[in-house]
């Protein structure tokens, strides 16, 4: 079952996983092999296998009748597996900004909202949930933030939004690895990066945020792009890297991939300044803005 965090935060694409790994469990426990179980809905084995990894939307229909097919007759737990098909389908908080972002990033707004612990390494820019409004409409405006149109405005809405979670009583872990050059790169010009760094100081003294700076001399070594890992405290839920590029982004699941961007992760934080020393570094890039 979710954690409670999970549960509040209603985030279908956890609820989707989740029900994709208890049918799994099901089918496999019951010796029924995926072409058995995709005659059972009228589809094929590769829907069986985006049902199993919750990358695809839920029917009750289809449910009722692999449930039936697994031997799951009892009525308290049909009810809860159609439950949890309803809730896979409810918008989250962030459907209100669906026209404002691709679908590709809805997924990970969803998963963001229920990890427990989020690593994420950046090479251009300040983590989006450590970005003050300023910076984020910045970047969101190409510079022009008072040529900003409503889309832009909007986007900027949402990562302020998404940041909300940090604060929550079962806030997540976040371990931010950002390198040197992004201190460096003035986005917004001196008095917002002036901000920005004063923003990072001030997150950076939470109990569930670690900040660390890669220095010049090492950046490049480690990792070749940014990307995040996200990690569940839900056994259903398997962790992942999300890679992000222009036109769309991949999530890796898989336990080889993930333990190479571990590794890299561990690396980096090597690598880095030490908390500590990262604020004290931080002290003197914003005297020299």
């Amino acid at each position: 079952m979710a954690r409670d965090g999970a549960a509040r935060d209603g985030s279908p694409t956890a609820r989707r996983i989740i029900l994709g790994a208890q049918l799994r469990r099901l089918r496999e426990a019951a010796e029924i092999l995926p072409s058995e179980a995709a005659r059972a809905i009228r589809g094929s084995e590769s829907k069986i296998s985006r049902m199993e990894l919750g990358r695809v939307s839920l029917k009750e229909r289809d449910i009722e009748d692999l449930l039936t097919l697994y031997q799951v007759h009892d009525l308290a737990e049909r009810a809860h597996f159609l439950a949890l098909v309803t809730e896979s389908r409810q918008p989250g908080w962030w459907n209100r900004y669906a026209d404002s972002m691709p679908s590709w990033f809805q997924d990970y707004v969803g998963l963001e909202g229920v990890a427990a612990r989020i690593q994420t390494y950046e090479l251009q820019f300040i983590p989006g949930l450590l970005q003050t409004e300023a910076y984020a409409m910045a970047l969101a405006s190409s510079g022009h933030p008072s040529l900003a149109d409503e889309d832009a405005r909007r986007r900027v809405s949402l990562r302020m939004k998404r940041q909300k979670l940090l604060a929550r009583p079962d806030a997540p872990r976040l371990w931010a690895v950002i390198d040197e050059s992004v201190l460096h790169r003035p986005i917004g010009g001196n008095a917002v990066m002036r901000a920005q760094i004063d923003h990072l100081l001030e997150m950076s003294k939470r109990p569930n945020i670690a900040l660390q700076v890669v220095p010049f001399a090492l950046s490049g070594y480690a990792a070749e792009g940014s990307f995040t890992l996200l990690r569940f405290a839900e056994p259903e839920l398997p962790d992942v890297v999300y890679l992000e590029h222009l036109s769309g982004a991949l999530y890796l699941d898989k336990r080889d991939e993930i333990e190479r961007y571990s590794r890299t992760l561990d690396r980096l934080m090597v690598d880095a300044r030490t908390p500590d020393r990262t604020r004290q570094m931080l002290r003197k890039v914003r005297d020299a803005h």
